[in-house]
């Protein structure tokens, strides 16, 4: 690794997004169930297969954090904190004593174990090789952890899952209220929220998860439509509406549809780029031509 480091200089892709916290609490927030929900249904759709993808903009923005508010504690701190620190050794330790023990292995395993579906030998090995119970285990501890964090310890997953999904958009519709009134409840406050009170040391919204819209996930679904004058149309109505610019996923995301009618996007958005209705505000960020 040295000697390739010393070679080429890593230049990660655009979509590659660093959750820049030294606190294994935020790591332990981010591996729960909790955000697992949120971000299938907020998250976008990767590629002709459609599969969940992880975006900054729509599963890590709006997402809000447990806090004070929610019945948060400094126990259930220490322990949200402790278990985050638990699953990355164990996933590091389990991986450097086995070859064969990669992360997606693991967690194929653990869901495996969480349906009660037979594993075949090689899950078997996987299973042996990788701890994958201890894993489970520890994610299963995790998950009560963070719904008791909220104050949800009602809940059961995989269950109620829909009920908490409801509820985290709930929190965020109040959260976003708290702001406009001028409360924010910061990730980093050391960093984020100095004396004057200004945000400083990273272009970073003012966030600790939330955004000061109405909803976190303000996107009214509509069938596309089957001629490409009406898809343009409603393309270009999804940029103008938007204060952001958008990735292909997000912008789809406005829509349902059965097929492969994603790989269209491109060619639709230089249309309008051509039209002077749309532009790239950077590489793979499209906005409607009056936004900065």
């Amino acid at each position: 690794a040295a000697q390739v480091n010393a070679e080429y200089r890593l230049s990660p892709d655009h979509t590659l997004y660093a959750i820049c916290s030294g606190d294994a609490f935020v790591l332990g927030v981010l591996s729960s169930r909790a955000h697992v929900v949120w971000s299938l249904r907020a998250g976008g759709r990767l590629g002709v297969g459609n599969d969940p993808r992880w975006t900054n903009t729509t599963t890590f923005s709006p997402f809000p954090f447990p806090s004070e508010d929610t019945g948060l504690s400094s126990e259930l701190i220490t322990r949200i904190r402790n278990l985050a620190e638990q699953i990355d050794a164990h996933r590091k330790a389990r991986a450097a004593a086995h070859d064969d023990v990669t992360l997606t292995g693991m967690y194929n395993v653990v869901e495996k174990l969480r349906s009660g579906a037979e594993l075949t030998a090689k899950e078997r090995t996987l299973h042996d090789h990788g701890l994958v119970a201890v894993l489970k285990t520890l994610h299963d501890d995790l998950d009560a952890a963070v719904l008791a964090a909220y104050g949800w310890a009602d809940l059961k997953l995989p269950q109620d899952r829909d009920a908490l999904l409801e509820r985290l958009v709930a929190l965020n519709t109040r959260r976003a209220a708290e702001e406009v009134a001028g409360t924010i409840r910061w990730i980093r406050p050391e960093l984020q929220k100095p004396a004057s009170g200004e945000q400083v040391g990273m272009d970073l919204p003012a966030t600790t998860g939330v955004v000061a819209v109405p909803s976190p996930i303000p996107l009214a679904k509509r069938p596309w439509p089957t001629k490409l004058p009406d898809q343009i149309k409603a393309i270009a109505e999804v940029l103008s509406s938007r204060s952001t610019p958008a990735q292909l996923d997000v912008i789809a995301a406005h829509f349902t549809a059965r097929g492969r009618w994603r790989e269209r996007l491109p060619t639709i958005l230089e249309t309008l780029q051509a039209l002077g209705r749309a532009r790239q505000a950077r590489p793979g960020e499209w906005t409607g031509s009056g936004l900065d």
